[in-house]
């Protein structure tokens, strides 16, 4: 019997840089199961060929004469949801965060003009998350945003019961797709009182690291800024891994600080979770606690193994909350996680896990 033939990934670009285009035209019709179904040079076109050739996924840049993305952005989410991937410069990274919090799913790098490297790794990243958002159910996204407007910190909850295991000193979290939002909707929950140190990784290109970081920190009570080389981590205060390195830790007489590792060309996720996550397991063994969200692929199924087989505690995104199962499910198979729990659900279970709160 002959093996069911792949549906082809309908594709549609919408962007004013006829460089651009045709750039990401070259780079997605490399993959056989991905079908160009038309180009679009602003938003009104767009809107047309939206209608005319109902695409699966689309790639639309924020910057565009006659209408912007963000209005056909808008436009998509209310009349034909559907997955939206950014293509931004480094130089709109404050506006990528504004695409995504009205529903985009994902973003990647603008090709530039000038060959190097990168490009490789646009290429690369644009067609992972092209096929990995094709069949993304748009509920899950409406969810995720949705949360953003419960605003306010968590104030009433029931703490565990005092057990034999110390006290949680740091909450290591990654994600990949879907994860910003996330992210955001968690650390926003959180008092300024926190009784532990966060470390992110989420999976994200350099030069919009500090921008997710500072936009965060505009949105929460803690202090959360991109992580340097050599900085301690403090209770209460948000390291976000930078998009260009992986993030280690040493303990020092006077602390625990952050020892940044380059990242290779040849890396698949930038920065690793797992990396992060396997430092943080043998530096602080039993007082980690793991969290693994939204994302393609397997990143922090390693990281989270060890951290709970060092006696931290885990928790993993669930199917019915998470933009896309991919990463959760991988620790869950892999037998890495403590407690599966919805969005909504994991700021409350983490200051109920965490001692110390005033």
């Amino acid at each position: 019997m002959q093996e069911k033939e792949l549906k082809s990934v309908r594709v549609l670009i919408v962007d004013d840089s006829a460089f651009t285009r045709q750039t990401i035209k070259r780079m997605l019709e490399k993959a056989p199961n991905i079908e160009i179904v038309g180009v679009a040079t602003d938003g009104y076109d767009g809107m047309r060929k939206i209608l005319k050739f109902k695409p699966d996924v689309i790639t639309l840049d924020l910057e565009m004469p006659e209408m912007d993305g963000f209005t056909l952005l808008r436009w998509i989410m209310e009349e034909s949801p559907m997955p939206v991937i950014v293509v931004s410069s480094h130089g709109e990274s404050s506006t990528v965060f504004q695409a995504l919090e009205l529903g985009a799913v994902d973003f990647v790098v603008k090709p530039t003009q000038v060959a190097s490297r990168e490009l490789e790794q646009i290429e690369g990243d644009l067609l992972r998350k092209v096929m990995g958002v094709a069949s993304l159910r748009m509920e899950r996204i409406k969810k995720s945003i949705a949360l953003l407007e419960h605003k306010g910190v968590i104030s009433n909850f029931k703490p565990v019961e005092p057990g034999p295991k110390p006290d949680i000193e740091i909450v290591a979290i990654g994600a990949s797709t879907g994860g910003p939002t996330a992210i955001q909707s968690i650390v926003s929950k959180f008092p300024g009182d926190f009784p532990a140190a966060m470390l992110i990784s989420q999976h994200m290109p350099p030069g919009f690291t500090k921008e997710f970081a500072q936009r965060i920190n505009k949105l929460s009570a803690l202090t959360v800024k991109e992580a340097e080389d050599g900085e301690a981590l403090e209770k209460g205060k948000v390291l976000i891994c930078p998009g260009d390195h992986h993030v280690m830790l040493n303990r020092r007489k006077d602390g625990i600080t952050v020892n940044l590792k380059k990242s290779s060309v040849t890396d698949i996720y930038i920065p690793s979770i797992d990396i992060m996550m396997r430092s943080v397991a043998q530096v602080y063994g039993a007082r980690a606690m793991g969290i693994v969200l939204t994302g393609m692929g397997s990143d922090g199924k390693t990281g989270m193994k060890e951290i709970k087989a060092r006696g931290g505690f885990t928790i993993a995104e669930s199917e019915e909350s998470a933009v896309i199962f991919g990463m959760p499910k991988e620790a869950i198979l892999a037998g890495a996680v403590d407690k599966v729990l919805a969005l909504e659900e994991i700021p409350v279970e983490i200051l109920r896990r965490i001692r110390g709160l005033s």
